[in-house]
Parts: C-alpha cells; sequence; structure tokens
C-alpha cells in the first residue's frame, strides 16, 4: 500500500491510494505495443535565425557603445553579437552584479564552500549541502562543459560576449561596486561556462530545482543519504544533518503574469498593441532589468529580460512585432514510480516492460567551509534511472524494496533558450514570429502573447512540456488512481514500470495550444482554455492545464477589463490600455462589496461571535472599490478576502458554460458576517486604523548593504491576487533565491500577510517589468516602468527613481526607442573595447 500525501496547505482528509505498480494490482494488467527505448542524450540543435545576424567580429576584437537615457536605462549597439552582449554584460554587471555572482556560485555547486553546509549556521538544516549536492545531481555544469561548443555560432557569441562584459566591469571597479557583496572572495571573474550554466539552471526552477532536497534524502533500504567525508582533515566540530524536505510544489514562488495581444480590431488606429505585466519577485534571483540592443542593419529591440540573460529581451519589442509571457499553468515534469526487482538485495534494479533496468550510482563530491579559511571535501552517492534522478520524500515518496522514485523533467539540458529568444527578438511579423516556435524549445515555462505592426495577434503555450504517449493521456485522464495522485500531489505522477508511461522529449509545436486573429489573446496564469473567450482552446494534452475550470478572479478581472476598459467604441488606445493596468480595479470588491455592506448595516452592533463589527462596517462603506494610495478601509476588504478564501461563500456556483462570470454574489449568512469580524479584528491587532488609506498600510522599503531595513518606506498602490486585482502586489517573506542580506517583516499568521511588526503590508512581489506596446505608423510607441528601478545597489541613483515615480501615481513613462528620443534624453556614455583591456 502507498499513501501519497500532498503539500499541507490546509487539513486535509488523506487519500489512501493503492500502489500504482501493476504488481501491486491488476490496474495495468493490458498489453501494449510501445517499446521502451533508453533516452538518447539532449544535445544542442543547431538551426540558423531567420536572419543572418553578424555573430562574431572578423578580427576578434569587441567594441559596444553604451549610452542611458533616463531612470538609468542602457542602449547598447555593436556591430555582432558577441560585441552587443559584451556591452549588455558590463551595463547589467553596473545595477546588478551581486545578484549574478550569487546565482553563479549557486549553480555551480559552490554556496557551502564559501557559506558552509547551512543556511542558519549550525542548525543542520543542511540548506547549502542540499542546494550544491542537488545541482551537481542534475548535471548541468557537465552539460554546460560538455556541449557548449557544440551550440549555434549565436548562443556561443552571447555567452562570451555577455562573461567578458561582466568581467571588464568587475575589473574596471574593483571593490567600488555593490556594499551587499564587494570585496567578498565568490564575487570573481566569470566564463562563458558559467553563464550557460546559469541558463541550465533557471530552466529545472519550475521542475526538477524544487526537489533538491528529495534528492538529497535519496537512498536504497539500509543505506544513509548523509554525506561522508573525502579529505583527511576532520572539522573541529562535528557536523549536523537534520533536513527539513517537504513535499515540493509545482509553483512554490507563485510566479504570475498578465499579457494581452491586442490585434486590428480591438485597437483605434487598426495595429497591434501588447500589455505585458509580469508578476515577479522584486528581490533575488528573478529580478526583471530592462535594456535596448542594437545591431545596426540587423536588430533593434528593447524590452526587460531576467537577470543573466546573455543580450537579448525576454519580454519587448522591436519595429516590427511586440510580446510578452506569462507562467505557464503547463507541467515540465514528470514524477515516476519505480518497479524495484525484489530479487535484488542492494534494491538497484528496477524493471521495465519485464526487464531489468540498473538504477545508476555516481558519487558526488563538494567543497564545504567548516571554519574561516578551512574546508573539507564532503561526498555523497546520487542515484540516477532513465527517468531521472531519485528522489525520497518522507511519508509521500519512499523508496522500500518494492518500488522507488524518480522525477523526469523536460527542460534538461534545455540548449534553445538563447536561440530562441534571439529569433523573437530578430523577428519581422507574426508568422517570422511563430517561426522561433517552429525551430526551437527554448520557452521554458511561458505562455506567449503577441501582436505585429499589422495587427495580427498569436498565442502559444509553448513551455517545455513531457511529450506523453497516447496511452499514458488516456490512463492519466480517465484512471482514478492516477487522477486522485494528481490531485493530491499537485503534479502528475505515473508509472515507471512500462515504457508506455515514459516519456521522450517535449510536446511539438503542432500539438501545443495556440490562437492566432486579429482580435485579442490574454493570459493570466489560468490555463490556455480561455485564452480568447469567443475561441476556447482544447483538445491538448492535459499536462497543459484544465480546461472547464473556474477561472482566477484576477483571470476573470482580466476579461472584465477587455470587455469595459476601452470605452464605448469597445476599441483601445494605449492609454486606455494602461489605465486598465493601472486602474487597481478589485474584482472581489466589484462583486460583493454592496452585498457585504448590506449584511454588516443589517447586523448593526449585535455581535458576530462575540465581536461588534459596527464601526467596521461604517469604515468599510467609505472604501471607493480599488487599491489606490488614497482608497480609505481597502486594507480591511483585503483582509476579509483572505478570510472568504478560506470557504468562498458565494450565492451562485460555477457554472463551465458561464466561467467569467460563475461563481457570483455573497450568501448572507453567519459565515460572510464571521469572516467579516476576522477580518476587522486583524487590522486592529495590527494597529491600524480601519478606515486607514492605503498609502498609510501598503509601502516597500530597501534593504541596506547588511540587510536591515532602510526606515524609508514609499507608499505603494496595487491590488492582490486573494481579492482579484490585476496589477498586483504582496508580501514576500521567504528565500528569494540568493543570499544577499533581506529584511522581512513577519505576517500575523498563514491566512494573511498582514503584518504587525510593519505595520501594513511590505511589498516584495507583483507587477515588475510593465510596458505598453503600440505600433503605429511612425514604428512603435511605448511607455514601461520598471517598478523596483534598475539598480537593487543601495543608494544608487537608479535604486528607486521609477518606485518613486509609481508611488506618486501608477504610471508609466515614455520608453526612449528612436535615435532622436536617445540622444535628447541621453545622461551617460561610454564606449567599451576588448583593446583597451
Amino acid at each position: 500500500m502507498k499513501t501519497i500525501i500532498p503539500p499541507i496547505k490546509k487539513p486535509l482528509t488523506l487519500l489512501t491510494l493503492t500502489c500504482l505498480l501493476a504488481a501491486c494490482g491488476d490496474d495495468y494488467s493490458y498489453s501494449t505495443t510501445e517499446s521502451y527505448q533508453a533516452p538518447e542524450p539532449n544535445t544542442p540543435t543547431t538551426p540558423v535565425t531567420p536572419d543572418p545576424v553578424p555573430a562574431f567580429d572578423s578580427d576578434g576584437v569587441l567594441n559596444a557603445n553604451i549610452r542611458w537615457t533616463d531612470y538609468g536605462v542602457p542602449h547598447v549597439t555593436a556591430d555582432n553579437l558577441q560585441s552587443l552582449a559584451y556591452g549588455v554584460g558590463y551595463a547589467f554587471a553596473k545595477d546588478n552584479i551581486c545578484v549574478l555572482a550569487d546565482q553563479i556560485l549557486k549553480f555551480n555547486s559552490q554556496r557551502a564552500k564559501y557559506f558552509g553546509p547551512d543556511m542558519v549556521p549550525g542548525s543542520g538544516d543542511s540548506e547549502h549541502l542540499i542546494s550544491d549536492f542537488g545541482y551537481l545531481a542534475l548535471d548541468i555544469r557537465q552539460q554546460a562543459e560538455t556541449n557548449i561548443r557544440g551550440m549555434s555560432a549565436n548562443s556561443q557569441a552571447l555567452l562570451s560576449g555577455y562573461a567578458q562584459g561582466y568581467n571588464r566591469y568587475l575589473a574596471d571597479t574593483g571593490a567600488e561596486i555593490d556594499a551587499s557583496c564587494a570585496g567578498q572572495p565568490w564575487v570573481q571573474a566569470i566564463s562563458d561556462v558559467d553563464v550557460l550554466t546559469y541558463s541550465l539552471g533557471v530552466a529545472l526552477l519550475p521542475g526538477a530545482a524544487n526537489f533538491l532536497g528529495p534528492m538529497f534524502l535519496a537512498a536504497p533500504p539500509g543505506e544513509s543519504y548523509v554525506p561522508y567525508m573525502k579529505t583527511s582533515v576532520a572539522p573541529a566540530q562535528a557536523m549536523k544533518f537534520s533536513p527539513k524536505v517537504k513535499m515540493p510544489e509545482k509553483n512554490p514562488n507563485d510566479l504570475g503574469s498578465n499579457g494581452w495581444g491586442l490585434g486590428k480590431d480591438k485597437t483605434e488606429n487598426g495595429k497591434g498593441m501588447v500589455l505585458a505585466n509580469p508578476h515577479f519577485p522584486h528581490t533575488g534571483n528573478l529580478r526583471f532589468w530592462q535594456f535596448h540592443s542594437t545591431i545596426p542593419g540587423y536588430m533593434n529591440v528593447m524590452g526587460g529580460s531576467l537577470s543573466g540573460m546573455p543580450g537579448v529581451i525576454n519580454i519587448g519589442f522591436n519595429e516590427n512585432v511586440a510580446w510578452t509571457h506569462t507562467f505557464s499553468s503547463a507541467e515540465h515534469f514528470v514524477v515516476y514510480q519505480l518497479a524495484l526487482d525484489s530479487t535484488r538485495s542492494d534494491h538497484l534494479t528496477q524493471v521495465i516492460d519485464g526487464a531489468p533496468r540498473p538504477i545508476n550510482m555516481r558519487e558526488l563530491a563538494i567543497e564545504v567551509a567548516v571554519a574561516p579559511g578551512q574546508t573539507i571535501t564532503l561526498a555523497k552517492k546520487s542515484y540516477h534511472t532513465v527517468q531521472g534522478p531519485m528522489i525520497v520524500v518522507p511519508g509521500n515518496f519512499e523508496w522500500d524494496t518494492a518500488s522507488a522514485y524518480a522525477i523526469k523533467d523536460a527542460n534538461a539540458a534545455n540548449f534553445d533558450i538563447i536561440d530562441h529568444w534571439l529569433a523573437m527578438n530578430l523577428a519581422g511579423d507574426i508568422e517570422e514570429f511563430k517561426q522561433a516556435f517552429k525551430n526551437y524549445d527554448g520557452v521554458i515555462f511561458n505562455n506567449t502573447m503577441s501582436a505585429d505592426k499589422n495587427g495580427d495577434v498569436f498565442y502559444i503555450d509553448d513551455s517545455t512540456v513531457p511529450n506523453l504517449t497516447a496511452t499514458a493521456i488516456e490512463q492519466l485522464t480517465t484512471n482514478p488512481l492516477l487522477i486522485g495522485a494528481k490531485q493530491l500531489a499537485g503534479f502528475t505522477i505515473l508509472p515507471g514500470h512500462l515504457s508506455a508511461f515514459v516519456y521522450e522529449g517535449a510536446v511539438p509545436y503542432e500539438q501545443a495550444p495556440k490562437y492566432q486573429g486579429t482580435d485579442y489573446v490574454q493570459n493570466s496564469n489560468d490555463s490556455f482554455w480561455l485564452t480568447n473567450a469567443a475561441m476556447p482552446i482544447t483538445g491538448v494534452s492535459p499536462l497543459y492545464g484544465q480546461v472547464s475550470n473556474q477561472q482566477s478572479l484576477r483571470s476573470r478581472m482580466a476579461h472584465t477589463l477587455l470587455s469595459d476598459a476601452a470605452g464605448s467604441d469597445g476599441l483601445f488606445s494605449p492609454m486606455e490600455v494602461e489605465n486598465a493596468l493601472l486602474g487597481n480595479r478589485n474584482y472581489l470588491g466589484e462583486a460583493v462589496l454592496n452585498d457585504l455592506l448590506s449584511y454588516c448595516s443589517a447586523q448593526g452592533s449585535t455581535p458576530v461571535n462575540g465581536k461588534d463589527i459596527s464601526a467596521g462596517c461604517s469604515a468599510l462603506a467609505k472604501w471607493d472599490g480599488t487599491m489606490n494610495n488614497n482608497s480609505a478601509a481597502g486594507h480591511l476588504f483585503r483582509e476579509f478576502a483572505f478570510q472568504f478564501a478560506l470557504d468562498p461563500q458565494w450565492a451562485t456556483p460555477f457554472n463551465a458554460e458561464d466561467p467569467i462570470n460563475t461563481p457570483n454574489g455573497l450568501l448572507n449568512n453567519n459565515t460572510t458576517l464571521a469572516q467579516f469580524a476576522t477580518a476587522i479584528t486583524k487590522v486592529e491587532n495590527a494597529g491600524i486604523a480601519l478606515d486607514a488609506v492605503l498609502a498609510d498600510v501598503q509601502f516597500v522599503e530597501r534593504s541596506m548593504p547588511n540587510g536591515a531595513p532602510s526606515g524609508v518606506k514609499i507608499p505603494w498602490a496595487g491590488a492582490h491576487n486573494i481579492e482579484g486585482g490585476f496589477n498586483v502586489f504582496t508580501a514576500r517573506a521567504g528565500n528569494d533565491g540568493t543570499l544577499l542580506p533581506r529584511h522581512v517583516y513577519p505576517a500575523q499568521d498563514s491566512s494573511s500577510i498582514l503584518s504587525t511588526e510593519a505595520g501594513g503590508y511590505h511589498i516584495g512581489y507583483g507587477s515588475s517589468w510593465m510596458s505598453v506596446v503600440n505600433f503605429t505608423d511612425d514604428g512603435p510607441v511605448a511607455r514601461g516602468l520598471l517598478s523596483y528601478s534598475q539598480s537593487r545597489t543601495y543608494g544608487d541613483e537608479h535604486n528607486t527613481d521609477q518606485s518613486e515615480l509609481y508611488s506618486s501615481q501608477p504610471q508609466l513613462r515614455p520608453l526612449r526607442f528612436t535615435e532622436t528620443d536617445i540622444e535628447a534624453h541621453k545622461i551617460a556614455e561610454m564606449t567599451i573595447s576588448t583593446a583597451d583591456e
């Protein structure tokens, strides 16, 4: 018998499942004609990009011109990709060197070498060991070293130039860098292999990277997972190993976004328009950064990219096409339950189609700091199968004498990332943009929405999704055992003893969910299903997400804005799109506020569960229904929304025939009033007035280089997912993916993000790189904002400038794309060359 327990977010009735394997029952006593083949190594592909953009300079000398315009935005011009990336790497390092230095360390499995074994020194949490051994087990460094010279010339040029630009900045500035990492021994020159290793690690963030702890614990019955010393020098004090490994989640960082592509049927000027609104952490390894890349005659693209993207734009536009991404609901990995050969006492043989298959053991070794100036070498065993590395989660995924578990990530060894985005950057229209997705499979975890100058729009979820066989899909969608396992775990679990269930490669372009038209495409992190509400998408792999399911409040807000934010003519102007983004409307408030006020007013001062709610009712009556700086009592409604989400009291239930408008209405019962009473209590316990304005309650605050709060709280408008906001923000108290010092404020409890210590909401996540791009007869006209500003360096002039602009009034700013505009707003300029080094 096997018990599969999901991540515990609230009390659940545990469902005991029978074993998934055929040996445990008759669930799979059928024959199959599909034969098993061991996976071939995932090697880089080298198709040519749509335009013959120069990769390298013939004389081997790199030259780049960098001009900075207002808000510290770099515009990099060069004659080839390597020189372009040289300039981009330099400019990025100037703003965010500590972030990338930290990530290079992480993905090279060297955190323990500099920081010791534990996140909390001496605790035995083994977090740095888990990270280092985990990325070694995933083999990303070895993959980079082995395959980099087989990648396309374009990718090699970008990786090489970016590393050299980063190194040039480090050499030019020395210790005069961000004080958060200045002078640290782990801030070193990097190589193109380092940058590729980083890219391969990022590709695993929505999948196998969440299973590093379970990989750390993986060991056969009777064997210990504990690392052992490979050095003759013992640490002065015995090391503790007490890792706390929980059931992994598919999207533990709750990454999200909004994106629209508006076609000629939806815009005032009959051309394309794109709204980009990624919701990502404001600190750490997933920061966006804005820049402009130009190779005259070949490439002219502007936008924002995640840290470490070598010279190409993730979300942006060129003269012809604009695009954006949202985090996909698709799954990028499968966990397999393996059948073990019970006749083998070492438990290192699985059975597939009745034939034995070895479970391979590798010894991994890392350096670990145990005292100032002293390191030791620790080693441990790592176990690998044709389905990927072995995992153990105590109480969930155990390795016993009959079965064990492994994870197979479709993004493993994904060498298409750079070429894929470069092809998007170079696209001349929607057809060329589509061709990028046919040629490559490097959009690792994203939906894509796009529009071109002709007013055509295109949507695709071409994130890297396991290409399940027809047999696996049929069983996954009809077999109650597999359906129940997925519902409990939150991701797909399949039997591994039949080759019919073991996927090879990713879903091809032809089978991915997509839509093309001249009206609109949109996504707010629900599945592909209602990309265009008039033309629902169905008939794709269940790993892409659900259909006919209840939509999130934010998705319903998006559909509402698309329906009513364009005015009486139904056609959008750029400013109407910007207002839709930044108006800070609140879907739940629009749906239930009047009912809630009616019910609490009728209750009067009669206590609800011992609580007089009349003062809260009077305060809530002052709320204007939005989450802007001057909105009074918006925080009180948010706290009600948090309680409502735990037990929704909708009067009309969800109807799949009307998914945008249902459920709706608010039940008039004691539960609803008790939820409001709890909200009042939470606000009062935080010492906040019930009718305070949001500017006094919600804020951003920078950390000083040592991680202490700066004390400067910048008022912050914006809604939250819980209440159905569109321009959303939230607190972020957990690990931000780096070891850079950072302060957080604890929440009152797990049912809210309100902090008594902070006196409100300390924003650390949400709308980041925002832009609205509209094509005109004169080319693209764009406005945008990087909400947390370009530079993470405390005290830098571009550390808070865009944040302060947003705080004064939620707004975007002009993006300087034309030569005339760049020169008119230039604040600095330099030319760098390797000839000068």
